[in-house]
C-alpha cells in the first residue's frame, strides 16, 4: 500500500502552517500593540469569578511577575484604590443589573509597593443564561497615568502663580466658592508698601527675588488651613477659614504685617517694604468681586492713612443693608 502523502494532504499541510504564521504574526503585533498603549483585554465568568487577562500588562501594572498573581475578581476588587472601590463596584453591578448599557470608569489601582496606576475600565456582557442572568463579560482597560499625570500638570499651571507657587487668580476663586460652601470666613487683601522703589532702584530680579522671600515668610506666619494667593505683581490675599471676628484674625494679621520688620537680604543689596492690608468678611451670598473691591477700599485707606496697617470692613448686617451711607472701617497702624 502507498504510504506517500498525498499531493493534496501536502497542500493542506502547507496551508495550516501558513496559516499557523500567520496567526501567530498577528498575535504578535496585537500584544504590541496593546502593550504599546497600555491597553489589557480581560474576560469575566460571573460564576466562578475567573478573570482571563489576555496580555500580561495587568500583572506587571500591579508590580508582579507572570503567573506570581493569581487573575480573579476578588484580587482585582483588593487592588482598587480604597476612594475609587465604591464608585467603581457601583457602576460594574449597575451593568450587571441592567442599569446601564455598558461598565465604563476611570478610577486608580494600587501595586504591591503602593504605587497609583489610572485606568480607563470598559466592559460589557456577552454571555447570559436562558434566564438571562449574566455569565460573561469582556472589556478592556487602558494605562492612563501619564495622561492624568500631564492633566493635574496643566491645571496646577492654570491655577499657580508661577513665581511663588502660590494659587494665582483663577485657583483663588475657586478656592473662594469652596470655602463659601463651609460657612463665613474671611479675606486679607494685601498690597506691598514701597515695592516699585525696590524694582528702581534694585532690578526687577530684585524684585522678584523679594516676592519670594516674602511668600516663604508669610507662609511661616499663616498655619496650614489658610489659603493663600498672588494676584500679580505684589498684590496678594488670604482666605482665613473662620468669621471676620473670630479671635484668631487679628492676631495673624499683625503677625502678617510684623514678618516685614527685618530687611530682605538680596544679592545686590538689602530691602525694607511694608504692608497694607484691607480685611473683609465674606458670607454665602457674596460675589467674589464685590469682596475683592471692599477689601482693596478698606486696603487703600490704609495707603492713604501713611502704610503699614490694616483696615477692617464691617459687612452690614440685614437690617443695614438699606442705609445709604457704609460702615466706617477703622484703621490699625502697627
Amino acid at each position: 500500500m502507498d504510504m506517500t502523502p498525498s499531493r493534496e494532504l501536502l497542500r493542506l499541510q502547507a496551508e495550516n502552517e501558513r496559516l499557523k504564521r500567520i496567526a501567530a504574526d498577528a498575535r504578535e503585533k496585537l500584544d504590541a500593540a496593546m502593550d504599546g498603549t497600555g491597553l489589557c483585554v480581560w474576560q469575566l465568568d460571573i460564576i466562578t469569578g475567573k478573570l482571563i487577562i489576555f496580555n500580561r500588562r495587568w500583572g506587571s501594572m500591579l508590580g508582579f511577575q507572570p503567573k506570581e498573581l493569581e487573575a480573579n475578581f476578588e484580587v482585582w476588587k483588593a487592588h482598587l484604590h480604597p476612594e475609587d472601590r465604591e464608585e467603581v463596584l457601583n457602576n460594574f453591578y449597575d451593568h450587571l443589573q441592567g442599569r446601564n448599557h455598558f461598565y465604563e470608569v476611570q478610577h486608580r489601582m494600587l501595586s504591591k509597593t503602593g504605587k497609583v496606576t489610572w485606568v480607563q475600565d470598559r466592559g460589557r456582557v456577552v454571555e447570559w443564561d436562558e434566564q438571562g442572568v449574566p455569565l460573561r463579560v469582556m472589556g478592556t482597560h487602558i494605562d492612563i497615568t501619564q495622561e492624568k499625570e500631564y492633566e493635574q500638570a496643566l491645571s496646577q499651571l492654570a491655577h499657580k502663580d508661577p513665581l511663588t507657587g502660590l494659587l494665582n487668580r483663577t485657583g483663588l476663586i475657586e478656592r473662594f466658592s469652596q470655602l463659601q460652601q463651609a460657612g463665613e470666613f474671611t479675606l486679607c487683601f494685601i498690597d506691598l508698601d514701597d515695592f516699585k522703589q525696590v524694582n528702581d532702584t534694585l532690578g526687577h530680579r530684585a524684585g522678584d527675588r523679594l516676592l519670594i522671600q516674602f511668600t516663604e515668610r508669610l507662609q511661616q506666619q499663616c498655619p496650614p488651613e489658610v489659603v493663600m494667593a498672588r494676584l500679580g505683581g505684589d498684590e496678594f490675599v488670604l482666605l482665613l477659614p473662620w468669621p471676620l471676628h473670630d479671635a484668631r484674625t487679628r492676631p495673624l494679621t499683625a503677625a502678617c504685617i510684623h514678618c516685614l520688620d527685618q530687611p530682605f537680604e538680596l544679592d545686590n543689596g538689602d530691602a525694607y517694604v511694608g504692608m497694607s492690608m484691607g480685611v473683609e468678611g465674606v458670607q454665602a451670598q457674596d460675589c467674589f468681586g464685590d469682596v475683592m473691591a471692599q477689601a482693596d477700599a478698606a486696603m487703600y485707606q490704609v495707603k492713604r492713612s501713611g502704610k503699614r496697617g490694616v483696615s477692617y470692613h464691617e459687612p452690614p448686617s440685614p437690617a443695614q443693608l438699606g442705609m445709604a451711607q457704609p460702615l466706617e472701617s477703622p484703621v490699625s497702624s502697627i
